[in-house]
């Protein structure tokens, strides 16, 4: 990867099926695989209440960092192409219902980006305490449409969520 060439992008990885802690796991070796794209940071995985649809099982969520050459329509591409593998059946699923894997891109570079089927930096970021404390686990520094991300960390209800120790 040539540095004049090169985003850093944040994703955010969640799952509520089968075992969600394992499926993350393999979803960020197939995402890291995949030339064009390197992990830089990876946050802790967070044991959290369901957002959304409530009568569903905790999900299990994390954040990471990469440098990526791919376009942002092309990670998003891979990051679905990943879901997929992973056994996610986007057509037949309930909005924010069960799921085994979930990839947003949450932040790519400073782009700004309203466009059908993506929106950059995320909309539901900051109302997102699931995304919001792995993401400032990693990048607390970093500013992303106007708030750094451990001040908004910070504000946002964490009530039910829980930091998990490393799988072994």
């Amino acid at each position: 990867m040539t540095s004049a060439s090169v985003a850093q992008a944040y994703l955010a990885l969640g799952g509520n099926v089968g075992n969600s802690r394992a499926i993350l796991d393999r979803a960020v070796q197939l995402l890291c695989d995949r030339p064009g794209l390197r992990l830089t940071a990876r946050s802790s995985d967070y044991a959290t209440p369901p957002w959304g649809f409530k009568d569903q099982p905790p999900f299990i969520n994390l954040c990471i960092a990469i440098e990526t050459t791919l376009p942002p329509r092309d990670l998003l591409a891979y990051a679905q192409e990943v879901e997929l593998k992973l056994g996610r059946d986007r057509a037949h699923e309930k909005r924010w219902g069960p799921r085994t894997c979930d990839i947003d891109i949450i932040a790519y570079d400073d782009l700004t980006l309203d466009e059908p089927g993506l929106i950059l930096p995320h909309p539901r970021l900051f109302e997102r305490a699931f995304v919001l404390l792995p993401l400032a686990e990693i990048a607390g520094e970093r500013v992303i449409a106007g708030q750094r991300l451990s001040e908004a960390s910070a504000k946002v209800d964490a009530a039910g969520i829980a930091r998990l120790p490393p799988m072994r």
